[in-house]
C-alpha cells in the first residue's frame, strides 16, 4: 500500500513577520533592491494626483518593474497580481500593491529613465558576477583567457552595435507600451539586448580611456619633438604628429574579458585571446 505525505489546507501557518525572511539569502530580489538603491532618481517623475493622495516612490516602482521583467512578468495586470501572489515581488513592493494603471502610467511617463536604469542595474549584475583571474606572472608565457577571440570587436563596430541596440531596445519598449499584454519571449529578449548594450558601453569607454592614457604618456615626447621642429630653420620636413586620444577604428577589445588581447601563438599559425605576462 502506498504511503502519502499528509496535508491539510486548513492548517494555520506562522509566517515570519519580516518579508526578507521569506526569501533565500541569495534570491535575486535582494540584489534588485540593493542595486536600485544606487540608481539616481532625479530623472524620474510621478504625476501629481488631485486631492493630495500619496504616491508610490519611484525607487519602489523601478525595483518592482525590474524584478517583474526578470521573472517574465511584463503585463501590468500580471505585475499587480504578483504583488499579492509572488513572495519575491511582494518583498520588492514592500507589501504594497500598486494597481495596473499606476504601473502602466509610471512605465510610460519614465520610459527613458527606466531604460537607462535597466542598463545600470544590468551592468552591476555583470560586474558582481564577473570572475577575474588573479595576478599570474610567467616569463613570456601567454596565459589563455576565458574569452573567445570571436567576442573581440573593433571600436567602430562596437559604436555601431551600440546604436543598433538602442534602436532595438526602443522597439521592444514600443511593443510593450502598445500591447501591455504578456509576450513570453519579450522579457528574455529585452534582458539579453540590455546586457549586451551595457557590455558595449563599457568596452567603448575602456577603449577611449586607454587611448587617452596612451596619448598623455606620449605627449612629453611629442612636445620635445615639436619644440625641436619649431626651432629649426630652413627645410624642416613634416611636422611631428600630436598623439591621438581617440582609439583607432581597428582597435579590438574582448567583451567577455577586457584585460586580455588577441595574440599570435609562437608555436602555431593561429591567434588566441590571451594575456602577455612577465616574470617577477
Amino acid at each position: 500500500m502506498s504511503s502519502f505525505i499528509p496535508f491539510d489546507r486548513s492548517q494555520p501557518y506562522l509566517l515570519p513577520p519580516d518579508l526578507k525572511s521569506w526569501l533565500p539569502a541569495d534570491d535575486m530580489a535582494h540584489f534588485v533592491v540593493a542595486a536600485v538603491e544606487r540608481v539616481p532618481m532625479n530623472a524620474f517623475s510621478v504625476p501629481v494626483r488631485t486631492g493630495g493622495k500619496a504616491q508610490y516612490h519611484p525607487r519602489l516602482m523601478l525595483a518592482l518593474l525590474i524584478v517583474s521583467y526578470a521573472n517574465g512578468l511584463f503585463s501590468s495586470r500580471r505585475i499587480e497580481r504578483a504583488t499579492y501572489r509572488d513572495i519575491g515581488v511582494r518583498f520588492v513592493a514592500a507589501n504594497l500593491h500598486p494597481d495596473h494603471d499606476t504601473i502602466a502610467t509610471f512605465r510610460r511617463t519614465n520610459r527613458g529613465a527606466i531604460e537607462a536604469a535597466f542598463a545600470q542595474v544590468l551592468l552591476l549584475v555583470r560586474e558582481t558576477g564577473l570572475l577575474r583571474l588573479g595576478v599570474v606572472s610567467i616569463d613570456g608565457t601567454k596565459i589563455d583567457a576565458d574569452a573567445s577571440k570571436y567576442r573581440s570587436l573593433r571600436y567602430d563596430r562596437i559604436r555601431a552595435l551600440r546604436e543598433q541596440l538602442a534602436v532595438d531596445i526602443a522597439k521592444l519598449m514600443d511593443q510593450a507600451d502598445a500591447t501591455d499584454s504578456d509576450p513570453q519571449a519579450l522579457p528574455e529578449e529585452l534582458a539579453r539586448r540590455e546586457t549586451l548594450k551595457a557590455k558595449l558601453d563599457e568596452a567603448c569607454a575602456r577603449l577611449e580611456a586607454d587611448a587617452k592614457a596612451q596619448a598623455e604618456a606620449a605627449r612629453p615626447a611629442y612636445e620635445k619633438k615639436k619644440a625641436a621642429y619649431d626651432a629649426k630653420t630652413g627645410r624642416r620636413g613634416r611636422a611631428p604628429k600630436p598623439p591621438d586620444d581617440e582609439p583607432p577604428p581597428d582597435r579590438q577589445i574582448s567583451l567577455t574579458d577586457p584585460d586580455s588581447r588577441l595574440m599570435r601563438r609562437s608555436d602555431a599559425h593561429e591567434f588566441r585571446q590571451a594575456y602577455n605576462a612577465q616574470a617577477v
